[in-house]
């Protein structure tokens, strides 16, 4: 006989839990240039489980306006099951090239030697469809009509969208809490939104929000007597105030060192009270902050490494576990960078034997250099 599924594998992208919405408030202080939200989600006893380290995936869906304007642009009776498809399926802030091939087949006057010229440029191309959406398209074609068989075809699919879970399962039993960083901009003379982030920053107290758990590989909590160092500039920091939150609960003897960056101290340091809380209470054995612009110079976390690079090269050369978590592009590959050259100049090692140490002893064979980088 079977085993029936447990709350781990019963949910997945494709069979989502349908949780609820607990809390949704923004961090950031007034005056920042930054919507940086703090997501409760309930899961409950009938939920999927998590551990630190984990993410928890989110189905989202368009914003109800922007379906309705898509449906009307295109001139389709706006019905419930054709809304509620689109709401669900269809990306429609971000376009494809073959939506805009599309377009241009179907577009007349002036519009369709435009659209054939930005086809026929591939930069042309790159640049028109960088900062569009589908109704920014439509409206360079009016009078383009589409059959709602058509539009599948046409446009991505909504993928879930993965968030570090930025709470110990232990702490508040049966939530998951989520730091979210809002995208939202102004393009073509409209205000637009990032879709998981947008579905989320709008939804309201009680909502019923698809989820599940994505569990990580290799991101997981330190022996409980190791020490860790972790940096987490902006919503980087997410898993790293779980992992505090769980040394706590159970009393891990290890000692933790938190590296956050920001933009403004005053207004962007997430999470700030209860660092500086974990700090007092010595949870937090030490905390490093960079704020980029409260001062001339940009100073970023990878700078306080380097300034405090003895006491760092110490720490791992007696065995603390090396976190990172957040942007891949630039902050981890400059974290690597200075991790490097911290090593070669506290660890009395070439430039060379550093790399080797850092990349392969530490990363590869002794696992204590762990990385959730997007």
């Amino acid at each position: 006989m079977a085993e029936s599924p447990t709350p781990q594998t019963a949910f997945g992208r494709h069979t989502p839990f349908a949780a609820r919405l607990l809390e949704n408030r923004r961090l950031n202080q007034r005056g920042s240039t930054k919507d940086t939200r703090h997501i409760v989600i309930e899961l409950g006893s009938a939920g999927p489980t998590y551990t630190c380290g984990d993410a928890l995936g989110v189905v989202p869906r368009n914003p109800e306006p922007l379906v309705s304007e898509f449906i009307a642009t295109l001139g389709l009776q706006n019905d419930a099951a054709l809304h509620e498809t689109i709401a669900t399926s269809a990306v429609l802030n971000r376009v494809r090239k073959n939506f805009v091939r599309a377009v241009a087949e179907k577009a007349v006057g002036p519009a369709q030697q435009r659209f054939q010229d930005i086809c026929a440029d591939d930069k042309k191309f790159d640049h028109y469809i960088f900062d569009r959406d589908v109704i920014d398209v439509l409206r360079d074609a009016p009078g383009v009509h589409f059959e709602p068989a058509d539009i599948p075809g046409l446009l991505n699919t909504i993928a879930p969208r993965l968030y570090s879970i930025a709470s110990s399962p232990d702490h508040r039993p049966g939530e998951a809490h989520l730091t979210v960083a809002l995208v939202q901009y102004t393009s073509h003379g409209r205000r637009k939104q990032g879709l998981a982030s947008g579905y989320l920053a709008d939804l309201a107290d009680q909502s019923s929000v698809p989820v599940y758990v994505q569990p990580t590989r290799h991101f997981h909590l330190p022996p409980p007597d190791r020490d860790m160092i972790m940096v987490g500039p902006g919503t980087g920091v997410a898993p790293f105030r779980a992992f505090l939150q769980h040394r706590a609960i159970h009393g891990h003897s290890g000692r933790n060192w938190l590296l956050f960056g920001d933009q403004h101290a005053k207004t962007d340091f997430l999470y700030g009270e209860e660092f500086l809380a974990a700090q007092k209470s010595r949870l937090l054995h030490k905390l490093s902050t960079a704020f980029s612009r409260d001062q001339a110079d940009k100073i970023y976390v990878q700078h306080r490494m380097e300034e405090e690079g003895a006491e760092l090269y110490r720490w791992l050369d007696e065995g603390a576990f090396f976190y990172v978590c957040g942007d891949a592009k630039r902050m981890a590959k400059d974290v690597h960078a200075s991790l490097v050259t911290i090593v070669a100049k506290h660890g009395g090692k070439s430039p060379g034997q550093a790399d080797e140490w850092v990349s392969e002893a530490l990363m590869k064979h002794e696992k204590r250099y762990l990385r959730d980088v997007y």
